[in-house]
């Protein structure tokens, strides 16, 4: 286990931070932003857990360890050294993806066929729940973004666009099972 007793380092006043490689990249760099974004997602989660029952707590808390998991590939650039790297970079992989289908699904099936799109909100965890659901949406599409300029693990994307899905699905769930959802109406206030 690795002990942390230095808060700051002040390697990253000149406005470059290290990546997991050791390379020195501007803190603005899209790959920073991308895996940034990624940890902000991260806090937002630990939010909603405030509010979530033992098995929904249960299931971000995994999430949460997925997006430490994220953050580490994201931040690792050029997969193709992988093999060379002294110790193996962590990477998303196929089975996380299949976990968040898996838990859709479950939850789906006890839910109402949507007639309306709805808005984000009704409980308190639900709307802390579409709150993850949005930034999770922009983080996949900073990483994929990313991945127009550097090489990106296809899975860390999927990851992202399902996990996407799984706040939406859960935030319905929060919502009495779907029966709470604020439906959206279209021109009602014209």
């Amino acid at each position: 286990m690795v002990v942390l007793n230095k808060i700051y380092t002040k390697t990253g006043d000149d406005g470059e931070t290290a990546l997991g490689n050791g390379a020195r990249v501007a803190k603005h760099s899209m790959r920073v932003t991308s895996y940034g974004t990624v940890d902000e997602l991260n806090a937002i989660v630990g939010l909603a857990r405030l509010q979530a029952d033992a098995d929904l707590d249960a299931n971000l808390s995994r999430i949460q360890n997925d997006l430490f998991d994220l953050g580490a590939d994201l931040c690792r650039p050029d997969m193709e050294q992988d093999e060379k790297a002294e110790y193996p970079p962590l990477r998303i992989v196929a089975s996380q993806v299949d976990r968040l289908e898996s838990e859709i699904d479950a939850m789906n099936a006890k839910l109402e066929p949507l007639r309306s799109f709805i808005l984000p909100g009704g409980s308190a965890l639900a709307a802390h729940l579409h709150q993850c659901r949005t930034v999770a949406r922009r983080a996949e599409r900073l990483t994929v973004e990313l991945a127009t300029m550097e090489g990106v693990n296809p899975s860390a994307v999927k990851y992202l666009n399902r996990l996407s899905d799984w706040f939406f699905v859960a935030a319905r769930v929060a919502n009495d099972d779907g029966k709470a959802d604020v439906l959206w109406v279209p021109g009602a206030n014209r």
